[in-house]
Formats: C-alpha cells, structure tokens, sequence
C-alpha cells in the first residue's frame, strides 16, 4: 500500500518534475499590481525526448510538442494547439512560405537546443507565459498559453490576462523580474 502511495504521490508530481521553485510575485506596472506565479526550471526542462509520448498536460509540454509537429512539417497539427487553430495555420504557412522550409524548421527548433533554455513560466490564472533565453542573439522570447477543458493551448486570442503576460515578458527583458538567487 505505501508504494502505491508513492507511485501515485510522483505521478501527481510528474507534470511539475522539472520545476526548481515556484513563488507568488506581484510586480507594479503602470498604477496596476500584477499578481504572478513564477516558475523555474532545471536547465535542461526544455529538451525534447523523442522518446516521450505527446502531452498537453502543461505549456511546456505544449511546446515541445508543438516543436515534435513543425520540425516534421505538419502544420495543420501544430496549427490545432491553439485557441485559434485556423489563424494560427495561417501564420505558419505565410511565415513558411516567407522564410522557406529549413530556416521555418531551425526557427522553431532552436528554442529546444542545449545552448538555448527556458528562463521562467509565469502564470496568471490559467494563462501562462513560457520565456526563453536565446543565447545566439542574447534575446528573451515569449509564448503564450492557456488553459481550456484541462489542455495547455498556444494562446492566440487577445484578452486582458494576455496583455498582462506581455508587459510581465517585457519586465523579464528590463531586468525587473529574475529568480531568487539572481
């Protein structure tokens, strides 16, 4: 009985594994307190495993599986892990079309690279924003997510919790915002 206990206590644990902390934050921007929950991850949380089978279970999971569909090409299927499927296949296929197929792909895949990471999950409510550090360009990129009926989907439909995550995105890159620790 104790170890189906804790089998059970670990799967419950599991979509969060990777985490190294997680705080309630607030932060005042523009006369308005934003309240937040900042998560951390190991440094290599990001990195895909081929291996896994594909979940929705959290934004993280979202986006590696978001990456699994467009390194392989299926923009469709990506495209159907957004609150706004049909607008998002669009912006894949017109930024495809753009950039051509290799520089799409290498576009998408160098946020799952080891020279990349993933800095931070901020979350308001069921809205959250998944921040990665671009070592190449030094840049700190943002995605957005939400959840509905118990998926993470990429968050394509502008709402007030989404505004709020970009000006807490935009915080991250002014230095406002970091981990404790740094």
């Amino acid at each position: 009985m104790r170890l189906a206990t804790l089998a059970l206590a670990a799967a419950l644990a599991a979509p969060h594994a990777a985490a190294q902390s997680v705080e309630e934050r607030s932060l005042e921007i523009a006369g308005e307190t934003l309240r937040y929950t900042l998560r951390t991850h190991s440094a290599e949380a990001h990195l895909s495993d081929p291996a896994a089978a594909p979940s929705q279970g959290s934004a993280l999971d979202t986006a590696k599986l978001l990456n699994q569909y467009l390194a392989a090409g299926k923009l469709e299927e990506a495209a159907l892990l957004s609150n706004a499927p049909k607008r998002r296949y669009e912006v894949f296929r017109d930024y495809r079309l753009d950039v051509g197929e290799e520089p799409f792909r290498q576009a998408f895949a160098q946020y799952f690279t080891k020279e990349n990471r993933l800095a931070a999950e901020i979350a308001i409510g069921t809205h959250t924003l998944l921040i990665w550090h671009l070592a190449r360009t030094d840049h700190y990129a943002g995605l957005f997510f939400m959840q509905i009926d118990g998926r993470m989907l990429i968050d394509d439909v502008p709402s007030e919790a989404r505004s709020r995550l970009r000006r807490l995105l935009e915080a991250w890159r002014s230095g406002e915002i970091r981990p404790a620790g740094r």
